[in-house]
C-alpha cells in the first residue's frame, strides 16, 4: 500500500466494512502515501528515531547521511564507536544499529526473503533483533514493504485518534484498538491506521 491508488483503494474497502471510518475519511480527506524505502536503510532509521523528537532524529540522521553509513551495513559496522557517539547515537543504540548491520551483513537476517514471508512471520523475524520491537516491526511491514493488513496498536498518536474519532473522547488501549481492528479492518487494517494518523495529525496543526 505505497502508492496513492493503492491506498485509496485500502480506504474505499475500509468504509464499506465500518461507517464511522467511511465518516471520518469524509471529514478529513486522504492521507499522502507515505512509503519508505526497504532495507537497512529504514530499520536503521527507526532505531535512530525511537524515543526521540522528530527534529532530533533528523539532525542524527543528516549526521550520519554526511559520512554515508545509511544505506550501507558494512560501512555503518566500521564506523568507531567514538563517531557514532559524535553524531549523536546513545551507546544503546549503537549496540543496536551494529546488530542490525551484522545481522543483514553475516545473512543472518534475509531482507529479501523478508519480503518473501507473511506478516506474523516477518515480524518475528524483526523482533528478534535486539532493538526492533512489535511497533517498529510493524511500522517497517506497513511503510517499508507496504502491507495492507498491519495496526500498529500501541501507537499512542493511534489510541488518542481512535479514542477521540470512534469513542466516547478517551483514549483507546492497544487491545481495544486490535479488537477494533480485527473485528472490522481486516484486511485492510493498514488503510485504517494510515486515516487514524492523519486525522490525528490534521488536529495537531
Amino acid at each position: 500500500m505505497k502508492t496513492r491508488k493503492q491506498l485509496e483503494a485500502g480506504l474505499a474497502e475500509l468504509a464499506l466494512r465500518d461507517p464511522s471510518m467511511a465518516k471520518l475519511w469524509t471529514h478529513t480527506g486522504s492521507p499522502r502515501p507515505r512509503a519508505r524505502p526497504p532495507g537497512f536503510i529504514t530499520l536503521l532509521r527507526i532505531i535512530v528515531g525511537q524515543q526521540l523528537s522528530t527534529h532530533a532524529a533528523a539532525a542524527i540522521w543528516k549526521r550520519m547521511e554526511d559520512v554515508g553509513i545509511t544505506k550501507d551495513p558494512a560501512a555503518f559496522m566500521v564506523q568507531a564507536d567514538e563517531d557514532l557517539r559524535g553524531y549523536g547515537l546513545s551507546r544503546r543504540k549503537i549496540v543496536y544499529g551494529r546488530g542490525l548491520a551484522e545481522a543483514i551483513v553475516s545473512g543472518r537476517l534475509d531482507l529479501n526473503g523478508l519480503g518473501k514471508q507473511d506478516d506474523d512471520a516477518a515480524i518475528a523475524a524483526l523482533v528478534a533483533l535486539k532493538g526492533i520491537g512489535r511497533w517498529s516491526a510493524e511500522c517497517y511491514l506497513l511503510f517499508a514493504l507496504g502491507r495492507p493488513d498491519i495496526m500498529p496498536a500501541d501507537d499512542l498518536a493511534l489510541m488518542v485518534s481512535a479514542g477521540k474519532h470512534l469513542g466516547d473522547g478517551r483514549r483507546w488501549t492497544p487491545d481495544q484498538l486490535r479488537r477494533e481492528a480485527e473485528l472490522k479492518w481486516r484486511p485492510w487494517r493498514s488503510a485504517a491506521a494510515r486515516l487514524l494518523w492523519h486525522a490525528h495529525a490534521i488536529e495537531a496543526l
